[in-house]
């Protein structure tokens, strides 16, 4: 068994109250974490600079703690609502970190492989929207294997990234293909040549890596 650690961002994640709070602030808000509190609310707490604003007249904030350049802040919310962490948590154990910026939330959690993560990834789409992978890291399969090669999906851009995506999910990658070049650039609403520009850019964004540190 080789595990896999990875970080997933879900972009505009208006069902998390801190990534919403990220919006308005400059910085990140980090140190995302969380407990029951009785049976009917969870305990949440989270540090940024100067966070002195309320989430709605019902999840009010606290400062708990000053840093000096940044405070920790606690808030509660009830207990059932829809929460990605915990979520993440019912369904496959454990989130290492978790933090937010930008309106997005970044969630970094381990399985113990690929299949796991994928099924995760189809059911979190699924209930919160758009999510993606920033970071993949396979685990070693054993102790004399050399170290741990990291894949930075950041250095892709957007349209990289969703090339490369699409071209994944309709079997281009797969052998035999399931999809040609043609195929999925109609699905992505561009020409063939644009497409391979694309993948051919981001693949070897990835090989470059990968050889790199291998």
């Amino acid at each position: 068994m080789t595990g896999v650690r990875a970080e997933l961002v879900f972009e505009n994640a208006s069902d998390c109250p801190v990534a919403t709070l990220s919006e308005t602030t400059d910085g990140p808000l980090t140190d995302v974490s969380w407990t029951m509190n009785g049976d009917s609310s969870i305990k949440e707490q989270f540090t940024g600079a100067d966070c002195d604003l309320e989430f709605s007249n019902e999840e009010s904030m606290t400062e708990v703690f000053d840093y000096g350049s940044q405070q920790v802040y606690e808030f509660e919310q009830e207990l059932g609502r829809t929460c990605i962490c915990e979520h993440i948590e019912q369904e496959l154990g454990p989130v290492t970190d978790a933090f937010a910026a930008d309106g997005n939330l970044h969630v970094t959690l381990h399985t113990a492989n690929v299949d796991i993560l994928r099924t995760l990834l189809s059911d979190l789409k699924e209930r919160f929207g758009q999510v993606r992978v920033e970071y993949l890291v396979q685990g070693r399969a054993n102790r004399d294997d050399e170290e741990l090669i990291p894949v930075d999906m950041s250095q892709l851009t957007d349209r990289q990234r969703e090339v490369l995506q699409q071209a994944y999910e309709m079997g281009y990658f797969e052998y035999p293909r399931t999809a040609n070049a043609s195929e999925v650039a109609e699905e992505l609403g561009i020409r063939p040549s644009t497409f391979t520009e694309h993948l051919n850019t981001a693949q070897s964004k990835l090989l470059d890596d990968l050889l790199l540190r291998s």
